[in-house]
Order: C-alpha cells, then structure tokens, then sequence
C-alpha cells in the first residue's frame, strides 16, 4: 500500500490545531529542556517586526573564522565556564538573520582575504591579492587599477554625510581593513617600500599613503562632492607610516629602526597637520585618555606590526586595547553624528593564529572577539543599528574523532563510555582538533605568542603526544601535509546578522551580496 503522506500531514496539523498537543506529545518529549528551548527560539523569531533601514551599520569580520572555529569557539568558551560546552552559543549566534556565504575569488577556488573583504565592500568580486579593484586588472601591474577602481560601502557612507571608522586587530594596512578604503594592485603594498620602482613610477599610492589621504583621494576620483574622512582608525602597522629612521621610533618600538618608509616621511605628522581636531595615540594610557564626548577624530596605531594576539597583550611594552575596548571607543566617538555612521572591525589575529597552526591562540581571539561583538550589542539601539557578523574565509582546521560530550576540546580524544585516551591504529593518541597542513607539531608550553612556532622547523606527521598537554596556550596541532604555514580553506562561511534589514540575511548568497545588505539598510545608492 502507498504511503499517503498528504492525509498524515493533514491529521497531524488537525490535531495541532484542535489543541491535541498534550494528547500527541509525551511529557518527556514536551517538557524537555531541549524542546522548550527550541520553541522559545521560534517564538522569538516570530515576534521580530524589524524595520528594513537602519541608522547605522556594523560590520564585524573574524578573518579566518570558519565554521568550525565557531563551533570549536562556542564549546571552549562553554568549558571556560565549567560547562560541557556544546550547548552553547556565541553572542552572535543567537541573530535572527543567518546565511552561508561563498568565499571564492574570481580566480581562486580557495581565496585571500583582499578579494574577499573587496567583494564585501564593493558588492563584486575579485582577484586573489588586489584591494578596491575588479577583476579586470593585472596582480601587481600598477598601470591596470585606472579606471578599474570600485567604491565601497565606506567610501559611500561618506559621501552621503555618515560618519567613517575602521578597527582591527591587524595592521590598519592590512587587508581586510585597506580594502574599506584603499585601491591597490596588490595588498602587500603597505608602504613605499613594499611597491616596485615602476609602480611608484607609474603614479600607484602606498596604502598607508591612502588612508592618511583618504579624503583628498576620495574627493579627486569623484568630482562635486565634499568629505571630511575617515573618523575613526585604530590598529596596528605603525612601521608602514614613519619613516626608516630610529628618530621617529615610538614608545613601544621592538625593532632597532621601526618605520619602513624610504621617501623620509611621518604619515602620522602629516594627519595631525591636516586635522586640528585629530587624536593620535600609540599606546593603552592614550587610549584610555580619550574622551570620546569631544573626540571628533581619531588614529590609534598601537603596534609596530600586528596588535599582539589577545592571550599575549599583557606582554606589549606599552599596552594595547582589546577589540572590545577599540569598538566601545569607535561607537562612542561615531554615534556623535546624528546622521549615522558605518564601522567595521575586524578580529585579524584569528587567522595568523591558524596559520601558525595554534588553535588555542585561534579561539582566544574569537572569544575576544565575541566581548567586542557584545559591548557593540550593548551600545546600540537594535531598532536602528544592522550589525552582521561574519568571516573572510575559513581554515583547514577541523574537529573530528568520537569524543565523548563536555571532552575538552583542545584535549585528546577520549571515546564516549571511556575514561583513557583514545588510540590511533598507530598506538598512539590524538587531539580532537587538527589541520589540514601547516607546520605541525610544537609543544612550547605556556606561550601565548603564536608566532613564535616559526622559529621552529616544520613537523608535520605523527607526534606521540602521551605525555603532552595539548590544552596549554603553545601547543601547537599536528597537521598532516608540511607547508611553513597552513592554509585558508575554501567552504563556505556563515553571516550573521541583527537589526533592520537582517531578515533579508537567509540561504546560500556570495560574499558580494554582503554589500548589498549593508546599501540596502543604509540607502548609500539613491535610486
């Protein structure tokens, strides 16, 4: 006999409907912690009456913060806190917009971070290795970007009176950061002295060249309008805007000579000529100075290179902010504008500490970034503030084996019903998480600086690991393909969202439409 499942259907939704659910539910399933948490998540999304246009937008970036860090994340973050940890969630997780985002590159199965932060900011996508341009345009090849330029979701927010800020983790210059702001026919071209004879040659602009000249760049490559620059910009890569000189060294320089620069210019002279009303700051007590009641205008560069990784910025010499304190901070010199603003933030060391191979540096940074996401949450109105979270790409960072529930997540596999180690068909135990490829095994105890595995050799392969903790802050993961660094992957990433406009963040997208997302709350686009 057929199955008629349209007639199943039809009796079941009667009996719902006529009230039967205690008669068609047993106790043991209606009363579950399980089934009850469910439902009061349904009956919440069911009450959202989001608007679709916002004030403001935030767009917070983990770079490198693929689904398994969330998910690596969320049960370390539940274990720090003595619980099992699978059950629960990241800030963001609990977003009533959520959509899986294709990451590719135009060129790229598995794509960088500059094609993928452009595709973002743009609503197109690109080339492996290029900032603001499309993919009409040659890697390096300075003569390509005329005419090739695209204009971001930072650049539009200008133009239509918000106000402007970028943070990260990373050198300001890097990335995912320049690629709000800059155009480049390659991302390495921090300073002057990263770019080839030909390209300076050719006219092409260094992008910490770009960023302290953003307004007078902006303004040349579209005639008849009139802004006044970015607002706010805190990160790291100091070096990329002093001069190669020990004169110009600041309070926290760790190289002999900190600036990079060969054509003898302080960028950061040059801002605080061009801004009556600007604010530099270099280190935690400049930070914490800052009134943001009256600040109208800051650039904080508190690193040389890269801000530290989180478990490490204890050891800085001058003192960083967290990501948490440098949103809070944005969000209060920002929201001074009546018209809105547009920030975006990016959490960058997540991704170095995977390619280091080091996952307890990778969800430190993650959890770090969850306190930032939550001090936005906390500062702004949710009937007028978009905030989307998401990821560039993702890592070949995986969680695999049969650990039983509330098993530590960076610990070794320990079966479910078992007590002792799991054993590989080699004899040997193994750690729940892993990669891919990468630099492999290091056991260097309670470092918390992720880089420092480079100054080992690469160790890929099988380690007896029964008498390492691979819990501690400097253990470093097997991986199985030896490279000098991991890799990004190339699956999908998640995108979350909350606010007006977040109901429209729903399936598969490409990361393009993140754009779309933040014009469409925005209305940067008059029609």
């Amino acid at each position: 006999m057929k199955f008629n499942w349209k007639a199943s259907v039809s009796a079941l939704a009667l009996a719902v409907s006529s009230g039967l659910q205690a008669d068609v539910l047993p106790a043991h399933q209606s009363e579950s912690p399980w089934f009850t948490d469910a439902q009061t998540k349904i009956a919440s999304k069911l009450e959202t009456t989001n608007n679709f246009k916002a004030k403001n937008v935030i767009l917070f970036v983990g770079d490198g913060m693929g689904i398994s860090t969330l998910t690596a994340s969320r049960i370390r973050k539940g274990q720090l806190a003595g619980h099992p940890g699978e059950e629960g969630y990241l800030a963001w997780e609990a977003f009533p917009g959520t959509a899986l985002v294709k990451t590719y590159n135009v060129d790229a199965q598995t794509p960088d971070s500059a094609g993928t932060m452009t595709a973002m900011m743009s609503g197109l996508k690109t080339d492996v290795g290029v900032i603001g341009v499309d993919a009409d345009i040659e890697r390096g090849e300075c003569a390509t970007v005329a005419g090739n330029e695209v204009i971001t979701a930072l650049e539009l927010a200008e133009i239509k009176g918000l106000s402007t800020g970028v943070v990260s983790t990373a050198r300001i210059t890097h990335a995912t950061p320049a690629a709000t702001y800059a155009k480049s026919a390659d991302r390495n071209w921090e300073d002057i002295s990263d770019m080839p004879e030909e390209a300076i040659a050719a006219g092409c602009v260094d992008i910490a060249d770009q960023l302290v000249h953003f307004e007078q760049f902006l303004e040349a490559r579209y005639s008849g309008i009139d802004v006044d620059g970015i607002d706010v910009a805190m990160g790291g890569g100091r070096r990329h805007f002093l001069p190669k000189d020990a004169a110009f060294n600041s309070n926290d320089a760790v190289s002999e000579v900190e600036g990079d620069r060969t054509d003898e210019r302080d960028l950061t002279a040059e801002w605080q000529a061009m801004y009556d009303d600007g604010v530099y700051v270099t280190d935690k007590a400049g930070f914490e100075a800052i009134d943001a009641a009256s600040t109208t205008r800051l650039l904080g560069l508190f690193n040389e290179s890269h801000m530290q990784y989180d478990a490490d910025r204890e050891n800085d010499v001058a003192g960083e902010p967290s990501i948490a304190e440098m949103t809070d901070k944005a969000i209060d010199i920002l929201d001074n504008n009546e018209k809105g603003y547009f920030l975006m933030v990016e959490s960058g060391r997540i991704d170095h500490a995977h390619h280091a191979g080091n996952a307890s540096g990778a969800l430190s940074d993650t959890l770090a970034f969850e306190a930032a996401i939550q001090a936005a949450i906390d500062a702004t109105d949710p009937s007028e503030t978009l905030i989307l979270v998401t990821a560039d790409h993702g890592h070949v960072f995986t969680i695999a084996g049969y650990p039983k529930r509330g098993n530590p997540i960076l610990g070794k596999v320990v079966n479910v019903g078992a007590d002792d180690a799991a054993e590989a068909a080699d004899g040997m135990p193994y750690t729940t998480v892993g990669y891919m490829n990468g630099i492999g095994f290091a056991d260097l105890g309670t470092e918390t600086d992720s880089d420092a595995v480079y100054a080992e050799d690469v160790n890929a392969g099988r380690m007896d690991l029964s008498a390492v903790d691979t819990t501690a802050a400097g253990y470093h993961q097997e991986a199985l393909i030896p490279l000098s660094s991991e890799t990004h992957s190339g699956e999908d990433i998640a995108l979350h969202g909350m606010g007006p406009g977040s109901q429209l963040i729903q399936g598969v997208i490409e990361q393009s439409v993140v754009f779309h997302l933040i014009n469409q709350s925005l209305g940067l686009i008059e029609e």
